[in-house]
């Protein structure tokens, strides 16, 4: 019987649509949409056009990879959804939008971003930890941006609220290699 070939990861990205101050984040969206399609991953994004999510997104697409963006019809114009690259999906609602993001990724990145990466980052966790998916998350923790939100996911097992267990469903990585290697269980050597 023949192997069935492996089907390509898609990587899902949460991620701001702003850059942030520090442009080290931007460079690093850059470095990671870049890393990912040299690895042959899909992206699947918010599709906005601009902040992290546009640089992310930019890299992957110029990298070759298969780009898949999810925006809801409000934030088509805020986020610049018309520079957004790849395939775009338009849907009703945010809800709809992680819905969509959740069924099409094989596992999910996060990198800096506000309210909406947290957002999504916290319901495919609790997805995890409900039994609704295993697939792998990981925090992409550049220039140390995601430390305190990690000392309070340490305080929220010392005060009984989440087991050690359910912590480590949430993985951190510091480089887009590391953070890859997590997401498809794949170690990268270097070439010859």
């Amino acid at each position: 019987m023949l192997d069935e070939p492996r089907q390509p990861s898609r990587i899902g990205v949460f991620c701001g649509a702003r850059p942030g101050v520090d442009r080290r984040y931007v460079d690093f969206a850059t470095d990671f949409g870049a890393v990912l399609a040299r690895r042959g991953a899909g992206l699947v994004y918010g599709a906005g056009g601009v902040g992290i999510m546009g640089a992310v997104a930019a890299a992957a697409d110029a990298g070759g990879a298969a780009v898949t963006g999810v925006i809801p019809h409000r934030l088509h114009e805020r986020e610049r959804g018309t520079d957004a690259r790849g395939r775009i999906f338009i849907v009703r609602s945010m809800h709809a939008r992680k819905a969509l993001m959740y069924r099409l990724s094989s596992g999910f990145a996060v990198l800096p971003g506000g309210f909406g990466t947290l957002d999504g980052l916290l319901e495919v966790a609790t997805w995890n930890q409900l039994g609704l998916h295993r697939k792998p998350l990981v925090l992409a923790n550049h220039n140390g941006f995601f430390d305190p939100l990690l000392e309070f996911f340490d305080h929220i097992v010392r005060e009984g609220f989440l087991a050690p267990a359910e912590r480590t469903r949430i993985q951190v990585a510091d480089d887009p290699e590391d953070v890859l290697d997590r997401l498809t269980g794949e170690t990268q050597s270097d070439p010859p």
